[in-house]
């Protein structure tokens, strides 16, 4: 690879590391798992940087967090936010975004494929979170699912029509 492209997806990963950040900032505590916009940019960064670039971004992301800088939701930080409720969210990023950015390149980059991958990689995260909140809380599987999932479903759907129509904008763009 050359330096230029290195460069230009250096940048990309560390403007998309900061708009994680920031979407996990805009946090609605509505239970132990906080309606956040971390995961749109999370999926966002699969679309835009692939595999490999995106698995980076996401593990710079979670670096910098459990280095203490403020990144997580709400603001917080710390490796006990690992082993809190919400650890096995930000833990399931890492298989979601190289999931969703595998899928999409192998289905050629094309919206209805963005959208799935999009959806599976969004899976994923519940299946890293759920029996995470689960072992964490002592919770049984349905309230774990009725505080842990239910209630963020619709607005995963609009953030995936939305990481959807900013990546179909943005590649032209920025010709990745």
């Amino acid at each position: 690879m050359n330096s230029s492209y290195q460069l230009k997806m250096t940048v990309y990963s560390s403007l998309l590391v900061a708009f994680i950040a920031i979407g996990a900032f805009i946090s609605i505590p509505i239970g132990p798992v906080p309606i956040v916009l971390q995961n749109m940019f999370v999926l966002l960064a699969a679309l835009i940087l692939g595999p490999v670039w995106g698995l980076g971004c996401v593990a710079v992301y979670l670096l910098i967090g459990l280095a203490g800088l403020p990144v997580f939701a709400g603001g917080t930080s710390g490796i006990g936010k690992l082993f809190g409720p919400t650890g096995g969210y930000l833990l399931g990023y890492l298989p979601c975004v190289f999931v969703t950015a595998s899928i999409s390149k192998g289905l050629g980059r094309k919206m209805p494929s963005d959208i799935i991958a999009m959806v599976i990689g969004s899976l994923i995260v519940y299946a890293a979170g759920v029996p995470w909140l689960m072992a964490v809380t002592s919770m049984p599987l349905k309230k774990a699912l009725a505080v842990g999932m239910y209630p963020f479903l619709i607005g995963d759907a609009l953030k995936i029509v939305a990481a959807a129509i900013i990546a179909k904008t943005l590649r032209p763009v920025i010709k990745l």
